[in-house]
């Protein structure tokens, strides 16, 4: 028997492919409407439109079709590994790479590397996810822990979820930050109308707090260091951009108009990691260096600075 995702509706008139978007926020709206054109969706036991507009209480299905078997392979790909013993593994992440496998990525992520560099990996995430106790976006770099037995990632998790263990990041953001620290609050969910992008919204989002510190300035351009009280999707990336500085080359929340800096994807570095290790309870503080690019970024910027012969505090004007 094919399993389903069962919802009952609560708003009358809303269309149907709009209700399963905001009832599965990592489906796009194009996909609802193909897997309802397909048949795969039930309205009360029958087949609807995708305009089909709701009444409070009619039963949504949604058919499941039982995942196809996948095998993550080990790769030979090299890793700049920062530490490691019998419980745990530090990576720096290099910038592009895709953390696991997921949806039309099937090889060169972190992952598959593990595999090769060491096949004891938790288990706790399954065949996809194995050792991955927290993840970076494919264009974020930097220090990252996979834990290598289930008793290793539990305690790491737990860590995460009470922020016990501490993660810092290194960013540059565009135009120029005047206060020198600064607390940003605001829920983050998926963003209403782009179902790819997150955002501060109002109702269905998840409390999210980012401090920010400056560390220099260069006028249209600003270094600062980030930390998280909470760990939600984009978080530094959403907001930044929400305080009027999104994070140079972002290619979702930034401007759409080139930097003119050679940079794939957002400059955004994990930059430090502390934590406490999972067997000895010893405090442990990793720390991966900027990659070549932001430091590409940095010399450029450094170099106009001392041209013009700015100071550190000041910056430069536009």
């Amino acid at each position: 028997m094919m399993e389903r995702e069962t919802y009952t509706a609560d708003l009358g008139g809303e269309r149907l492919d709009l209700f399963l978007v905001r009832q599965q926020p990592d489906l796009s709206r194009s996909h609802v409407q193909k897997r309802i054109t397909r048949g795969d969706v039930l309205v009360d036991g029958k087949v609807r439109k995708a305009n089909y507009k709701l009444n409070p209480g009619e039963q949504v299905d949604l058919l499941l079709a039982p995942p196809a078997p996948a095998e993550i392979l080990p790769e030979p790909i090299p890793l700049d590994v920062l530490y490691e013993d019998e419980d745990i593994i530090v990576v720096n992440k290099a910038r592009g790479m895709v953390v696991h496998p997921a949806a039309g990525v099937h090889s060169g992520t972190l992952v598959n590397a593990l595999l090769a560099h060491c096949r004891d990996l938790s288990g706790i995430n399954g065949m996809i996810r194995p050792g991955i106790v927290h993840r970076l976006d494919k264009d974020t770099s930097g220090v990252m822990v996979c834990a290598k037995n289930d008793k290793a990632h539990l305690d790491l998790a737990e860590q995460i979820r009470t922020k016990t263990a501490h993660r810092v990041y290194q960013a540059i953001v565009y135009g120029n930050i005047s206060e020198p620290s600064g607390l940003i609050r605001g829920d983050i969910g998926r963003h209403p109308t782009d179902r790819k992008k997150m955002a501060i919204v109002r109702e269905h989002g998840k409390p999210a707090v980012t401090h920010f510190k400056v560390l220099e300035r260069f006028g249209a351009y600003t270094l600062v260091e980030c930390s998280l009280e909470t760990g939600r999707t984009h978080q530094i990336r959403v907001h930044m951009t929400a305080i009027g500085h999104p994070l140079l080359n972002d290619p979702k929340y930034g401007p759409k108009k080139s930097s003119g800096f050679s940079i794939r994807g957002q400059a955004l570095h994990s930059w430090t990691l502390t934590l406490f290790h999972p067997r000895t309870h010893e405090k442990m503080k990793f720390e991966a260096p900027l990659p070549e690019d932001m430091m590409r970024i940095l010399k450029a910027l450094r170099d106009k600075k001392r041209k013009m012969g700015v100071n550190d505090d000041a910056g430069i004007d536009r």
